[in-house]
């Protein structure tokens, strides 16, 4: 199975979220796309809707399916709530650690940034977008990446404060994973509830 590269406001309006960041045409199109989007359809299944939520956030994060399922598997086999921890591993994927210190616009720049070597962990250069970020990391931008327009034109202005699981160092260009952030800290409407139930099945 492929990474979907296709029109990311069409899997925004099958949602009915922005879930890939601010998106103009889903503000003026808030339903779904294609011919019938606009029809009213017939009440969701309760599988469909635990397909659905599982299905938001794979897309949400950038992940694949056999991603996904060896992540949740990991989280069930983890003490704790299961659905939380599974955010929480989704939360400390390197890609999205990137993304969420706003030295790139979306996840899926920041994917390409760590895949191009754009991107350290520690001081040594990490391309592996999955990889598992720890408390007490820290994740910056390569030396002679700092001057790359795409990362300077994210970071400006960008507001640091709202994550308060991470610490960024402006002279540095980096930021600290302080510690796994808690259900309430991650911002993203998913009710994890459903995929647990999902694959309970």
């Amino acid at each position: 199975m492929a990474r979907y590269t296709g029109p990311r406001t069409k899997i925004a309006r099958k949602f009915g979220e922005p879930i890939f960041g601010e998106d103009k045409v889903l503000a003026k199109k808030n339903y779904p796309p294609g011919q019938h989007g606009l029809n009213k359809r017939r009440k969701t299944s309760e599988y469909g809707l635990q397909l659905r939520e599982k299905q938001k956030v794979k897309y949400t994060y950038g992940v694949l399916e056999k991603q996904f399922h060896n992540l949740f598997d990991k989280a069930s086999r983890a003490k704790g709530t299961t659905g939380e921890i599974l955010l929480q591993l989704l939360e400390g994927r390197l890609d999205n650690v990137v993304y969420r210190l706003g030295i790139a616009p979306t996840r899926a720049a920041a994917r390409q940034l760590v895949l191009h070597r754009h991107i350290v962990v520690n001081g040594k250069v990490v391309n592996i977008a999955s990889y598992a970020v720890q408390p007490g990391d820290v994740i910056g931008v390569r030396e002679k990446s700092k001057s790359l327009e795409v990362i300077a034109d994210a970071l400006a202005g960008f507001n640091h404060s709202k994550y308060p699981w991470i610490e960024w160092d402006e002279n540095q260009k980096a930021g600290k994973f302080l510690h796994v952030p808690a259900r309430e800290d991650i911002p993203e409407k998913i009710q994890e509830q459903l995929i647990v139930e999902l694959y309970s099945k």
